[in-house]
């Protein structure tokens, strides 16, 4: 899997009709709503705002007032296709006065998306967890030894100690050869820098 480094924007007029298709990076499922209010505040004018998301497991797609099946799913389907996850696609669309049919539209929001992403960078990303990990305070310089360069999200100093990070299943190997207790929180998707 993969997913775009940054948020972008490309336009392709097809007969009179505006296409702009944004892209953003999702790093919360928040992030969905926000981002689709800030294109319709954009772009205010326009026709449509077709969209499609793909965030961890969840997926959606919604063609807003075009005919069923001509704008959302063309956008989710080349996402699919391209193997690209944590991403919103709004395609805005301002009519040009000539209607498209529907091969028309669906042809339209696919290569819309398709000449976005051309100008995307992509990092791979790999399964991975947010994990609990619980030790002593003899054992801490070990543990930041093998986070080297590893994502922190936490740290709780009491009678033990507690870490939140995000790791790969290799790291988590790790850490179970070398004795520490953790506990799994939730699956995620990691960035394969930071392994």
């Amino acid at each position: 899997m993969k997913t775009i480094c940054e948020n972008i924007e490309n336009t392709l007029i097809i007969k009179n009709s505006k296409f702009i298709c944004s892209v953003f990076l999702l790093e919360s499922f928040e992030d969905i709503s926000r981002y689709l209010e800030e294109v319709k505040l954009k772009y205010s004018k326009a026709t449509h705002y077709p969209y499609a998301y793909i965030f961890n497991e969840l997926k959606k797609a919604d063609d807003d007032g075009e005919p069923t099946r001509t704008a959302g799913m063309p956008i989710l389907n080349v996402l699919e296709k391209e193997k690209i996850t944590n991403i919103l696609c709004v395609v805005t669309r301002y009519f040009g006065g000539i209607k498209l049919g529907a091969g028309g539209l669906i042809r339209a929001y696919s290569k819309s998306v398709s000449n976005v992403l051309l100008k995307a960078n992509f990092k791979e990303l790999s399964n991975g967890y947010i994990v609990s990990v619980i030790t002593t305070y003899n054992n801490v310089r070990e543990l930041e030894y093998l986070l080297n360069n590893k994502i922190i999200i936490n740290k709780e100093f009491n009678d033990k100690v507690i870490y939140k990070i995000v790791v790969s299943q290799e790291v988590l190997n790790s850490l179970e050869s070398k004795g520490f207790e953790y506990k799994i929180i939730e699956e995620c998707l990691i960035d394969n820098k930071n392994n």
